[in-house]
């Protein structure tokens, strides 16, 4: 069952939580069963809830396949601890559920939970504040020239052409002394130009919902974008505020096992497990997640974009989104980032855990100390895993510099000083970023494809045992015979008779005509 679509805005994760409550309601199997020698009507075991829940979560955009087992049983832990299961005496509250047969019911309650609601004179006072406080920032002292008409969010790519000539060319007829623009200025530019490219790349009429403009602090934004190392990684100019040095050390031990393993650190049995979990012990210590927890409503919207055809969209998204963060909480993702991301594809690395793989152990053990909410959300988990499970995919594009941001802010800065827009409402004039999106397909158009493009590349591995003539006879005798066994209907396509499998090897059919052939004797008449 894949998700709805929850719709961008605040309390997303309380609307992902009524989602899964009423997919959960609405599809889980109800049938008798018997325990203590007494029958039960509409009710269910555990794990069927564990199975149906977990099948739910896996084929939801919004969690993915990275979702393990025991995840889904802490979900229907708090089903049951917020009432949207009982057990079948009506009891709950508790979180006293484990993947076996204890039977469980749905109550006649609703499960949904209510979503606050902020109070409307309360909101428009926000608004009104934020913008007199723009209006004040962005109005510049002494500009009178007259500035371009504004049309929308941005102006076309051939407006912004032609206003850009016209200026040109009135600068050429009177030149006119750049005006000079305060810090205060410059910061309230890269703050817009955030805002406005993170906005149009959601996709969304307005920010306010997910974000509050006064959260956003520029400083942040101008130190990432030009204090990076080599690799992009962020340096920072006070060394109080980076990682300790042993944890530096542990973590690049981790990242290039068994390279930085040298004669200097013991070798002893499980020595890589301790230098993981003291690693894992200090990031899950830390006071707040590396995303902070003011940008949690933002993230966890940006999760809706975590879907195939979207994919592009949600890396320039959580490519601004990261830029917002302090330069230290950017510096300690991309290094836990890299490191989790190289132990996860590191085949000579030892198992770090009897039970669980080494990918599903890097998301579990640092989803927390990633994303959370600064107050108990059910869903944290999931969430935190699913947007954790993307950055170790796309760590490298989302955490890189846009150059494209710079180029808008130095021509926002450039147009200012010349006085040829008033404040950067009046349009921006670096293109936006362009986004072509896949046609969605049914599920059963997905498995028809995919069968059929399976289909296509099993058929030309055939050809290609047949067309190698460096390959001995006897050898290509033998891959076509288990090619036959694996593949039958794919085989008969290609030699649909024996006369035409012999005409491969120019020999005989392979089903040979009967040796003997015997005739029915003709009975003659025992009358002379």
């Amino acid at each position: 069952m894949e998700s709805r679509g929850v719709t961008p805005g605040p309390y997303r994760a309380t609307k992902l939580w009524n989602e899964v409550t009423t997919s959960f309601r609405a599809g889980m199997p109800l049938r008798k069963h018997r325990q203590h020698f007494k029958k039960y009507g509409n009710c269910f075991t555990a794990g069927e809830a564990v199975d149906w829940l977990y099948d739910l979560l896996r084929n939801n955009s919004n969690f993915g396949p990275e979702v393990t087992r025991q995840q889904t049983i802490q979900l229907l832990r708090k089903f049951l601890k917020n009432h949207v299961i009982e057990d079948i005496k009506g009891r709950w509250g508790s979180e006293n559920v484990d993947d076996n047969n204890q039977l469980f019911r749905f109550p006649a309650t609703s499960p949904l939970k209510t979503l606050p609601q902020r109070h409307p004179e309360l909101r428009k006072n926000n608004i009104e504040n934020f913008s007199k406080d723009k209006d004040s920032v962005f109005k510049l002292r002494n500009l009178s020239r007259r500035t371009p008409k504004k049309h929308g969010l941005h102006l076309s790519q051939e407006n912004a052409e032609k206003i850009k000539h016209e200026i040109i060319k009135e600068d050429q007829e009177n030149a006119v002394d750049n005006r000079e623009l305060s810090q205060e200025d410059v910061e309230e530019v890269w703050r817009y130009v955030t805002l406005i490219y993170l906005q149009t790349i959601l996709g969304v009429p307005s920010l306010e919902e997910v974000i509050n403009p006064k959260q956003v602090i520029p400083q942040y934004i101008m130190y990432n974008m030009a204090n990076t190392s080599k690799r992009g990684v962020v340096t920072l100019q006070n060394k109080s505020d980076d990682l300790p040095h042993w944890v530096l050390s542990a973590m690049k031990c981790l990242a290039n096992w068994p390279r930085s393993n040298d004669m200097n650190n013991p070798t002893y049995i499980g020595f890589e497990r301790d230098v993981f979990r003291t690693i894992a012990d200090y990031f899950l210590d830390l006071p707040e997640p590396l995303l902070t927890f003011e940008y949690y409503e933002l993230f966890v919207n940006i999760l809706g974009l975590l879907q195939p055809h979207l994919e592009r969209v949600a890396i320039d998204a959580l490519q601004l989104c990261c830029l917002l963060l302090p330069p230290p909480n950017r510096r300690k993702l991309q290094l836990l980032m890299r490191m989790i991301s190289r132990i996860s594809q590191n085949v000579d690395m030892p198992k770090l855990h009897d039970a669980m793989g080494t990918r599903s152990l890097m998301i579990h053990t640092f989803s927390r100390c990633v994303l959370c909410c600064a107050e108990e959300v059910d869903l944290d988990e999931l969430l935190a895993a699913r947007l954790v499970s993307f950055l170790m995919d796309h760590h490298q594009e989302v955490l890189q510099v846009p150059s494209y941001l710079q180029t808008a802010v130095e021509k926002h800065l450039d147009y200012l000083k010349k006085g040829h827009i008033e404040n950067p409402g009046d349009g921006l004039f670096a293109p936006l970023p362009t986004y072509s999106y896949c046609k969605q397909i049914s599920a059963q158009e997905f498995d028809e494809q995919k069968v059929s493009t399976s289909q296509a590349a099993i058929a030309e591995l055939l050809e290609n045992i047949i067309k190698n003539k460096s390959l001995p006879l006897k050898e290509k005798r033998k891959k076509l015979k288990q090619f036959q066994k694996e593949y039958p209907l794919i085989y008969q396509q290609k030699f649909p008779t024996t006369e035409s499998e012999a005409a491969l090897f120019g020999d005989k059919p392979t089903i040979k005509q009967p040796m003997l052939i015997l005739r029915k004797p003709k009975f003659r008449s025992l009358r002379y």
